[in-house]
């Protein structure tokens, strides 16, 4: 019997008050929904919803059915609350 592929990932998830990086061996074939599942980083962080959580490797925004690769970062995007370009605007005008 063959030995099953393992590939290095990591798991990413970061808040206004902390950030995790959680590295994770995980069989050749999983997806991004799989293994964000398996790092079980979500119980660090339950008002994230697992069923609308945006997920990115390296900055790029994909589906949870994206297949992995070795060395992928998986980055769980947080909600925002404000748009960041009007944000931006208020505090040059000084609205803050």
């Amino acid at each position: 019997m063959a030995a099953e592929h393992l590939l290095r990932i990591e798991i990413v998830c970061v808040t206004p008050g902390e950030q995790v990086l959680i590295p994770l061996e995980v069989p050749s074939g999983t997806t991004a929904g799989e293994a964000v599942e398996r790092s079980r980083i979500l119980r660090r962080f339950p008002e994230l919803d697992p069923a609308g959580l945006e997920l990115g490797v390296f900055g790029r925004v994909v589906p949870a059915a994206t297949v992995l690769g070795d060395g992928d970062r998986v980055e769980i995007y947080r909600p925002l609350f404000a748009d960041p370009k009007q944000a931006r605007r208020r505090r040059a005008a000084g609205k803050v």
